[in-house]
């Protein structure tokens, strides 16, 4: 038996369902019970039970991408903050190799950098490095602060929120996984894009908020809201797969070409008189009984081939 529903708020301590569930990150079971260990919203999944908190600090985790501030540079690395409890640090070799330069001439305290992390060690200290697309020091813009555990309803699925407020406000949008969004566009169009942000994140565990958000974002941009016919459920707006009709057409139609001029160079070169062929023809009408190959009889021939 469950005495919860998905999506509900929930208190630590809070019993969430008999021992036929399973206990997910945020619950643990305790006398046959699943119970709560935070504050939070529940997320049910076959038969699996999880309470995601509804504020949490970034724990770093190998692979993960983030937005990340100088705040020391030493000798050899920069101290980065990246906002969470654990320190982030971007060693020099990450940046330059073994060549030598001035670490505050590169980055100084205050530049904000989208990086990856590298490793995480034992005490979750986060080794930070600039190897990938679109890694580096972000120019102008504006950092735009939530909760790390809401990053995924921002991105929306398969990328059809994120890239719907990409779209509308024609900004540059780039997400962290530690909860830092970087955004650059026009003055105005940054400011929609922070409040739509943290919108998102105030209503992230409510149903038909895509829709909710793009009519926002066309109230404020157009002056009204979006024609009818294409306001559907939150699935509509999802990134369509890339069409490769186009590509299968052009490698059939090459295909097709090729087998035509195979069978055109086939047919030139059975039309063609092989020269062996014909030298064979040749000694053969007119061999003469001393072997010798003549054209001796005719007048109209310029030319004797012997083979003796």
């Amino acid at each position: 038996m469950i005495y919860v529903e998905n999506k509900d708020l929930v208190i630590p301590g809070q019993i969430l369902a008999d021992d036929e569930y399973y206990a997910g990150r945020g619950t643990f079971k305790e006398n046959g019970k699943v119970c709560s260990s935070l504050m939070g919203r529940v997320s049910l999944r076959n038969k699996k039970l999880r309470v995601i908190p509804l504020k949490s600090k970034y724990v770093p985790k190998k692979g993960d991408v983030v937005i990340g501030k100088i705040k020391d540079v030493r000798f050899s690395m920069w101290d980065v903050d990246i906002n969470s409890p654990y320190s982030g640090i971007l060693p020099a070799f990450e940046v330059f190799g073994r060549e030598k330069k001035e670490l505050n001439k590169v980055y100084d305290v205050g530049d904000v950098l989208f990086l990856r992390v590298v490793d995480v060690d034992e005490i979750k200290k986060a080794k930070l490095g600039l190897k990938g697309r679109g890694m580096g020091k972000f120019k102008g813009g504006i950092i735009v602060d939530i909760a790390p555990t809401k990053v995924p309803r921002l991105i929306g699925k398969k990328g059809s929120m994120i890239n719907m407020i990409k779209d509308k406000t024609n900004c540059k949008i780039v997400v962290g996984q530690n909860g830092l969004v970087w955004v650059k566009g026009d003055e105005d169009m940054e400011q929609l894009t922070r409040e739509v942000i943290h919108l998102i994140e105030e209503e992230a565990h409510t149903s038909g908020l895509t829709n909710k958000i793009k009519n926002k974002l066309y109230l404020a941009i157009d002056g009204e809201l979006p024609p009818e016919e294409v306001e559907e459920t939150e699935e509509e707006f999802v990134l369509e797969k890339p069409k490769l009709q186009n590509f299968k057409e052009e490698l059939e139609q090459e295909e097709i070409e090729a087998e035509e001029k195979a069978a055109e160079e086939k047919k030139e070169k059975k039309d063609k008189p092989d020269i062996g062929e014909v030298i064979e023809e040749f000694k053969r009408k007119n061999k003469s009984k001393d072997g010798s190959l003549s054209y001796g009889d005719n007048s109209n021939n310029s030319f004797i081939l012997n083979n003796k």
